[in-house]
């Protein structure tokens, strides 16, 4: 599509309060968040469907409690970007799934997995862009958005807007919010990040501030720190 004849895209930050584990009452906050955003994208958390616990179990995308989801895409028109730790091919990876009325469907792996997760999960292997109404949305998820190679790796396939799902302390958020605006501005893209908030992970202080970042680094829009906000930019 010529990008001067594409519509403008929605796209919706949520940050549901998530409980370790809990994949059926998750996925049931997600499609509460899908209907409420009314947005064309929804973006959450990374690892939202299992909460960002170590301990929590993978998720099979067969579990019929995600039908929730696709249900709410359904009935919106959204996508929604979603977070799991899915097993595939004897290797757990940090995943990002879309869904959509047709299901869910995994997109992209942590290329950049930290800390403790690396004792866990398997590093994924190559950047991702999913295109929705001609926009190409580069996916990153938590510690990807940190490493200079991922963002130059995802930028080199083109892409508008460079998306995905976060946690952070206090600190990580202001590592972040010193970081992500010159990104956005070098590159010329949105930048937009759905962060876990509350206490229900392995993160008791996770910061919340989902935001998006204009393409000249400015905040367009953010959510403060409290479980259960939603945030929506318009990009165009």
């Amino acid at each position: 599509m010529d990008t001067a004849s594409r519509p403008p895209l929605t796209i919706a930050l949520a940050q549901p309060d998530l409980r370790p584990g809990d994949v059926a009452g998750n996925a049931a906050a997600h499609a509460e968040a899908i209907r409420a955003a009314g947005a064309r994208v929804v973006v959450f958390p990374e690892l939202s469907l299992s909460s960002y616990a170590m301990a929590a179990p993978t998720v099979s995308l067969e579990d019929p409690s995600l039908g929730a989801i696709t249900e709410a895409c359904a009935e919106t028109g959204s996508i929604a970007l979603v977070g799991a730790p899915l097993a595939e091919d004897g290797e757990e990876h940090i995943t990002m799934v879309r869904f959509d009325a047709d299901g869910p469907e995994p997109l992209y792996r942590k290329m950049f997995p930290g800390g403790p997760e690396t004792e866990r999960f398997t590093a994924g292997s190559a950047p991702a862009v999913l295109e929705v109404d001609g926009w190409r949305l580069g996916l990153s998820i938590c510690r990807d958005f940190a490493i200079d190679a991922h963002i130059e790796a995802t930028a080199a396939l083109g892409i508008d807007a460079y998306v995905g799902g976060n946690l952070h302390d206090e600190e990580g958020a202001v590592r972040r919010d010193a970081r992500i605006p010159a990104l956005a501005a070098d590159y010329g893209v949105w930048v937009a990040m759905a962060c876990f908030a509350g206490p229900g992970s392995d993160y008791p202080d996770a910061s919340g501030g989902s935001a998006v970042w204009g393409p000249d680094g400015e905040v367009v829009a953010r959510a403060d720190e409290r479980p259960g906000r939603i945030v929506t930019a318009t990009l165009a």
